[in-house]
């Protein structure tokens, strides 16, 4: 109906059902999903989607390996649970083991801020965003733009703590 005046936008496909169509016009044969495990219900509903779609799918968690973080000089006291094994996230790792199976094209789904852009720095194939993290916002990182008025209207002020205070 864009010939009605004044044209509404009526959005029709969410970006999911667009990563679909855009992997099949580019030929792809093989998607790899590199994951957050804080969504992995998520990851399997998107992988389920893409093999229904004819898609050969491999996806790899953001703990890779389970690797320690003490690994890297992290102490007990730094950690979120005190006194309990907890992974470092590896997402060079995660890259490179899409690399070795060769994906023709990559999902990131849910990374931490840095974590995402290491695994654009190593990822032979071309990636793009499907999720980002935003725990406070439902992972809907614009909600935060659209409550500059309101909410989030610290955001908007000059010279203001934007990290919380350590006690």
């Amino acid at each position: 109906n864009r010939h009605i005046k004044p044209y509404v936008l009526h959005p029709v496909k969410p970006r999911v059902q667009e990563i679909c169509e855009f992997a099949k016009k580019m030929s792809y044969k093989k998607i790899g999903v590199a994951f957050c495990i804080g969504l992995y219900s998520e990851a399997r509903t998107l992988s389920n989607i893409l093999k229904v779609q004819g898609f050969n799918v491999v996806s790899v968690v953001c703990k890779v390996g389970c690797t320690p973080k003490e690994a890297i000089g992290i102490k007990d006291d730094e950690k979120i649970r005190i006194g309990e094994f907890e992974s470092m996230c590896r997402p060079i790792v995660q890259a490179i083991l899409l690399n070795e199976e060769k994906t023709d094209f990559n999902i990131l789904f849910g990374l931490c801020v840095g974590h995402d852009s290491l695994f654009f720095k190593y990822s032979e194939a071309f990636t793009t965003v499907l999720v980002v993290k935003d725990r406070v916002l439902a992972h809907n990182s614009a909600g935060a733009l659209y409550t500059t008025g309101s909410y989030y209207a610290r955001l908007m002020k000059p010279g203001i703590d934007l990290v919380e205070p350590k006690e």
